[in-house]
């Protein structure tokens, strides 16, 4: 038989093709595998995802978790390749601090406010638990460690997520949640006189808002941002109103430049004439559809570190963002030395099991230099602290702490409050 010209060499040919495809997709296997790109834990594409498996603290391979955790955390765990990465991914490295117990508040609160003057904290509101809200205020006094002259808030004001600021005597309420679980803003607002203890109206708020940024600035009262009327959207709205010695110089709030980004939760400082908005978030619990009780249920949150200043011009400015994501900060702050000090809050939720994570740590934020620097851990993780600052020590109150060291998740509801020297750096 006589083959046909050059046939002697197609299964040669096929086989040299054949081995450089195989060569070719090893190559590339490896530096897809190698590349920091895919790094990350999450990849997405084409209807694939992969997760990287998260290993709680103190776990190890041979199976020494086994019957600890929540089930249905394991069972999320339970189909994705393994990566170790403890529950407390999200602490920070920070000094130890010495913290002291002092005397417990009479009720323990979260998502309450709190006004410092002088020698004295002044705490109002919040949740009791999820079915009770506070409608009074206790007092701390800084230079006896006691609490005391407790009285009423006006049967109309909110109970939670108040937005609120002092002069230095005047303490000025505005908006948030009335009731609890998770029921409707309310847009009164009003004044305390703290020597006389008697309240006064003022304007309500155009809108009412949950959490708005609040502080006094060139003799204005500014309302900025907070969650909308549904609790989760955020708002980018900004008013002002005329105030001097606790009474309304107009009978109408002003519309003020929006802030770059809405959200709730965010500390809100004034500085040299600069007003600075910190940390927050976009989106909150809110009610259930249909619920008699407003039962809050759980929508998306993206907790972010942004940090915006005002300036002279009525322009936002873009500063240096949080060392992580903070938020539940609106009055865990205290002014120090030219310095904005942040005390615990919530950051980004678990990236498996989509947990609440709580934050440990205290922020520094220098103003002399814009610089930002974590200076100290506090006793456990916990969020919406009540914060002052006297004698050297920095003070924090009430909230909602964690688990426990290896579980930065919220759980109890406190009352507690604590104390410790603190020298911060020039």
């Amino acid at each position: 038989m006589v083959r046909p010209p050059g046939s002697k060499q197609k299964p040669a040919r096929l086989a040299v093709v054949c081995v450089s495809l195989l060569g070719f997709g090893l190559i590339a296997d490896y530096l897809w595998a190698s590349s920091p790109r895919f790094g990350a834990s999450t990849f997405s594409g084409a209807g694939i995802s992969i997760t990287s498996r998260i290993i709680p603290l103190g776990a190890e391979k041979d199976g020494s978790d086994k019957g600890k955790g929540n089930s249905k955390d394991k069972k999320k765990l339970a189909n994705v390749p393994e990566r170790f990465l403890s529950a407390t991914f999200a602490d920070l490295p920070a000094p130890l601090l010495d913290w002291k117990k002092m005397a417990p508040a009479p009720v323990p609160r979260l998502d309450g406010a709190a006004i410092q003057i002088k020698n004295l904290l002044f705490v109002f509101a919040g949740y009791g638990t999820i079915d009770y809200v506070h409608s009074h205020v206790d007092i701390y006094n800084f230079t006896d460690n006691t609490w005391g002259g407790r009285f009423d808030m006006p049967k109309e004001m909110a109970h939670s997520h108040l937005g609120m600021v002092t002069d230095g005597r005047y303490i000025y309420a505005v908006t948030g949640q009335y009731g609890p679980q998770c029921r409707g803003p309310t847009a009164h607002t009003f004044v305390l006189d703290t020597e006389t203890k008697q309240w006064r109206d003022m304007p309500p708020l155009p809108i009412p808002r949950y959490a708005p940024a609040t502080q006094l600035w060139r003799g204005r009262l500014h309302v900025m941002g907070g969650s909308k009327e549904n609790r989760h959207t955020p708002g980018l709205e900004h008013w002002s109103l005329a105030v001097k010695d606790g009474k309304a110089l107009e009978k109408e709030w002003r519309t003020e430049i929006p802030i770059p980004r809405g959200g709730p939760h965010r500390a809100c400082v004034v500085v040299d004439d600069r007003l600075y908005v910190i940390g927050g978030q976009e989106g909150d619990f809110m009610a259930k559809p249909g619920s008699p009780i407003f039962k809050c249920s759980r929508r998306n949150e993206v907790v972010f570190g942004d940090v915006y200043m005002l300036d002279d011009e009525m322009k936002w400015k873009v500063l240096p963002s949080m060392p992580k994501p903070d938020s539940h900060i609106e009055f865990a702050w205290a002014l120090v030395n030219n310095s904005i000090l942040i005390v615990g809050g919530t950051t980004e939720k678990h990236p498996v099991t989509k947990k609440m994570v709580l934050v440990g740590e205290i922020f520094q934020f220098n103003l002399n230099n814009l610089k930002w620097s974590v200076i100290g851990k506090l006793p456990y993780r916990v969020k919406t602290t009540l914060v002052g600052f006297w004698d050297g020590h920095v003070y924090f109150t009430s909230g909602q702490r964690d688990k426990g060291p290896d579980d930065p998740a919220p759980k109890k509801v406190i009352g507690e409050m604590w104390r410790a020297k603190l020298k911060l750096e020039p």
